[in-house]
């Protein structure tokens, strides 16, 4: 062997060697790929199924329970609710606890028997593309498919549907894709500064000088954590403004609604920060553990692929990531102009999650030091 090639040989045996004994390395080199790879391929699937739907059938009859039968057998849509005013048809929608909103009125029997054009309506929140645009292809095939159905018997009777776009009737891809983003930004930027901020304290040595000054734990970690907190604050408020300016995406509910919500899952990204601060002895490893945590959480919340459109496994995994519950009240506040009334249960979760994670994470670092 040439001295060369005996000098690269013994060079890259050497960094094996090193990677061999960095565990957390070689942990994310191999492992989390292969996990990844089975999470988000078995978890996200470009088609929609098993939208959540409200039906108010205020028809009642064997035509419109044979209508909702079509509906459920197409497996684009499960029907979750019955509600009997539109009032409460509309609620569930902006609520969130569905998806997609079947209304068959009372004429709907009365018209087929008089050989009229019976017609249904068919309301779609249009807060996320995938849904809005299959959930008015699946009305109106329903409708073309009874009437194909029922014209091939002893008279014509047509069957009609209304489709009608919620909350982002030109479905517009910016109000679909920034009310997202936002959430996705400021998790990327609370984890990365809580996770790195702590380790450059270890790398430089000098966290342990900081708990030899008179300065408790607790104290250290809320005077580190506080300005992070008003910098993602901030972040937040700009990037929304940018939404309003720039993207022109209106905020159809209050603005205070949603800092207020965005509150604890700041904490929540601050506290899983600081986590990995006590795992992580690098930088770079503490950039890893993060991508790791990051990644399952865009895809896993609904940001990118239809939430109700994954197994049920996978959205269980999903409403334990605080990004599932935040997007959810960006889109609702944003888009669908909810209210606290509505986006309440969504806060009772973050801010139970926000102090089951700081202080998790804070017991591990005074584990650790």
């Amino acid at each position: 062997m040439s001295p060369t090639l005996q000098r690269t040989w013994s060079v890259a045996r050497k960094e094996w060697l090193h990677i061999q004994r960095d565990r957390q390395t070689l942990f994310f080199m191999l492992f989390v790929p292969v996990v990844e790879m089975f999470l988000l391929g078995y978890a996200n699937d470009m088609n929609v199924r098993d939208v959540r739907t409200a039906v108010l059938d205020q028809a009642g009859t064997q035509d419109s329970l044979r209508l909702l039968q079509q509906f459920e057998a197409s497996n684009v849509v499960t029907i979750t609710e019955m509600v009997s005013t539109d009032t409460e048809l509309t609620e569930a929608i902006v609520d969130g606890r569905a998806r997609v909103g079947i209304k068959i009125p009372a004429d709907f029997s009365r018209r087929l028997e008089g050989g009229q054009t019976a017609q249904f309506l068919v309301l779609v929140d249009g807060s996320i593309s995938s849904v809005a645009a299959e959930g008015v292809n699946i009305g109106n095939a329903l409708a073309l498919r009874e009437s194909l159905a029922r014209t091939l018997g002893e008279r014509p009777l047509p069957v009609e549907a209304r489709p009608r776009v919620l909350f982002n009737p030109d479905t517009r891809s910016a109000n679909f894709f920034i009310p997202g983003l936002l959430i996705v930004l400021c998790q990327l930027m609370a984890t990365q500064l809580a996770a790195t901020s702590i380790v450059r304290e270890k790398e430089q040595g000098t966290l342990e000088q900081l708990f030899m000054t008179p300065v408790r734990r607790l104290e250290l970690i809320v005077g580190k954590l506080l300005p992070y907190l008003g910098a993602i604050l901030l972040e937040f408020c700009v990037i929304t403004l940018l939404m309003t300016t720039v993207f022109l995406v209106p905020i159809h509910g209050s603005f205070l609604t949603l800092l207020a919500i965005m509150f604890p899952f700041i904490l929540i990204m601050l506290g899983t920060g600081l986590w990995i601060s006590t795992q992580a002895d690098t930088k770079e490893s503490a950039m890893q553990m993060m991508m790791a945590t990051v990644l399952p959480s865009i895809f896993l919340s609904g940001y990118v692929f239809p939430y109700d459109s994954m197994p049920a496994f996978f959205r269980a995994v999903g409403e334990l990531i605080p990004t599932t519950w935040m997007i959810d009240v960006s889109r609702g506040v944003i888009l669908r102009g909810a209210g606290w009334l509505e986006l309440s249960p969504h806060a009772g979760v973050l801010w139970l999650m926000a102090v089951t994670v700081v202080a998790a994470s804070t017991l591990r670092m005074q584990k650790r030091i």
